[in-house]
């Protein structure tokens, strides 16, 4: 299968119970799911190649042989022969470097899970950011990261030692990927992987660091035993995130952020209905299955809910701040199932499992963790009004008939707004779409060029909004766009969504020029988007393309669109 086969070892009869032994077993790998070849021009830089793995969540026993399971940990050391000029960082504690040899060594002190196993090569350089920090990234994209970062990451772990306790794994170092890093992030002990797009994108990029940050505890030290209760390592970790946040931002802005996750979460229920088993925290993982498949946003944010839920039994988040110090203190350094964390939150809060919390009606934590459906309950996120109240007026205002466009208009300056007001107002206009021509064509009067200058996350969703409007006029920002972007998060929705429409053949031609800027395996993805529907996908000659007016040059062969695809931006989130 894709996932390998085992490979079973028969040890010597004479071998004696709890007797050490060795086994060396001598190996090659070239391409597997977890290591991703770039060629240079796939790189910012375009000078040499690189290579970066991602093991999450099966996919590092094509890196290497290993017990490739979160139940297991163990430490690992490594030696690494790579070309001059060519800087190479594994997920370990200690490192050194034979540069008469060529030759790097790694060693990890602690036992952490298959998947936590990451190396990355190629053409970095680093700096300092704080006292236990540094960036690495190519030379181009450094000075960038260090302007955003600085003195941050700092200030976010010294926030996670005061609630949960010590940092424990020495160095917290962070190194930005080219476009075709297939996530946002990924939280590798003492290097957490980046991608590099979304430094333009501040609020986005703080928050991607800090639920990385939060993984330190939740999920490197204490990690989900099996995969089918991932909730365990990202729920906590996204709770323990927006307590990061609410120490260091403020309680307005965790909320607002908070908001914006919940209303995606609530998208993709819809997508999916709310019966359907992926729903569930204890999700059935079947045999054959990559579980990665089983990530999705209640993974997250219906873990988060019910991790919320226990802290809200408190009465105070503080007394659950300590319940959870003790829970990492106790379970450090092993693999965790529910009812670890359940049957240690009831011994630590005795009053509470003598009212018998576990019970409660329409709340037992048994329907928490085996229900469909959306969380039992959400938190309360009044205290981020002054931040959600001018969306929600907005989006009113533009979507009340008859429309009242100057109104709508002046009531608010999309420019002094922070990220996520922008993107959840422009989400909401998303899930309303298609919206009247009027009202979409006013609203490209109002904000277009605005949204121009702002950050991908943002110019994203606005190209979504054109697109699933048919709204010709700005169709040549979306080429633009396109033309402009290699990473998976900024591609594969736009061509989901122009796909499910009337505009195919213009998603053909766009791809036919920029295929070659993109990792074979987004090229793949693209080209199954683009063929549902349709015969093999024809050679063509991309000179003949023209490249500076939107027009459709292509016959579309899809007589009827096809309808209920997930948009990857709903399901794909940060590990």
């Amino acid at each position: 299968t894709d996932y390998g086969s085992s490979l079973t070892v028969s040890l010597p009869a004479a071998l004696q119970p709890h007797q050490p032994f060795q086994i060396v077993v001598r190996y090659t790998t070239a391409d597997g799911p977890a290591i991703w070849w770039l060629d240079p021009e796939l790189t910012y830089g375009n000078a040499k190649p690189f290579v970066f793995t991602q093991g999450h969540s099966v996919c590092n026993r094509s890196f290497f042989p290993c017990f490739d399971t979160p139940a297991v940990k163990c430490t690992y050391s490594a030696t690494v022969k790579a070309p001059a000029g060519i800087q190479v960082l594994m997920s370990a504690t200690q490192s050194s470097y034979l540069e008469e040899e060529g030759v790097y060594q790694f060693y990890m002190e602690y036992p952490v899970p298959a998947y936590l196993v990451a190396l990355v090569a190629g053409d970095l350089i680093h700096a300092d950011i704080g006292p236990r920090s540094r960036v690495w990234a190519e030379p181009c994209l450094l000075p960038t990261a260090i302007s955003k970062l600085s003195g941050m990451v700092e200030r976010w772990l010294s926030a996670a030692e005061s609630l949960y306790g010590p940092y424990i794994w020495g160095r917290y170092d962070i190194v930005f990927l080219p476009p075709s890093f297939p996530i946002v992030a990924m939280e590798n002990p003492c290097l957490t992987f980046i991608i590099s797009s979304i430094l333009e994108s501040d609020e986005f990029l703080i928050i991607d660091v800090i639920h990385e940050v939060a993984h330190s505890w939740f999920g490197n030290a204490v990690t989900n035993a099996t995969w089918e209760e991932m909730w365990l390592s990202e729920g906590l970790a996204t709770y323990a995130q927006r307590r990061i946040t609410t120490e260091t931002y403020g309680a307005a802005f965790t909320c607002l952020e908070t908001a914006f996750r919940l209303d995606a979460l609530h998208r993709q229920m819809k997508l999916l209905g709310e019966d359907n088993p992926v729903s569930k925290l204890q999700v059935k993982l079947e045999p054959g299955v990559n579980p990665s498949n089983l990530m999705n946003l209640f993974t997250y944010e219906k873990g988060y809910c019910f991790v919320y839920y226990l802290s809200q039994l408190c009465g105070d988040p503080r007394h659950f701040d300590s319940f959870l110090r003790a829970y990492i203190e106790k379970y450090k350094f092993t693999s965790v199932v529910a009812q670890d964390l359940l049957d240690s939150f009831l011994n630590f809060f005795p009053e509470l499992k003598e009212q018998c919390v576990e019970s409660k009606a329409g709340l037992e934590f048994e329907r928490w963790l085996n229900a469909t459906g959306p969380p039992l309950a959400e938190p309360d996120l009044s205290q981020g009004s002054s931040l959600t109240r001018p969306v929600e007026n907005l989006f009113k205002l533009w979507t009340t008939e008859p429309l009242d466009s100057a109104a709508a208009a002046s009531s608010a300056d999309l420019t002094k707004w922070r990220t996520f007001q922008t993107v959840l107002f422009l989400d909401r206009l998303l899930d309303g779409s298609p919206l009247p021509h009027a009202v979409i064509k006013k609203l490209s009067e109002c904000y277009s060029s605005q949204l121009d200058s702002m950050n991908a996350e943002i110019r994203i969703r606005w190209l979504q909004i054109v697109v699933r409007n048919d709204y010709y006029p700005d169709l040549y920002k979306v080429r633009r766009f396109l033309e402009n972007q290699m990473s998976r998060m900024y591609t594969i929705p736009l061509y989901e969504d122009l796909c499910t429409g009337t505009l195919k053949s213009f998603a053909l031609e766009i791809f036919y020029q920029t295929q070659n800027q993109l990792h074979p395996n987004l090229r793949k993805t693209i080209q199954q988007i683009l063929s549902q529907g349709l015969n093999p996908l024809p050679a063509i000659d991309t000179a003949a393309v023209t490249t500076d007016t939107p027009a459709m040059v292509l016959e579309d062969k899809v007589s009827e669109a096809t309808n209920g695809a997930i948009s990857l931006r709903d399901v794909n989130v940060s590990a």
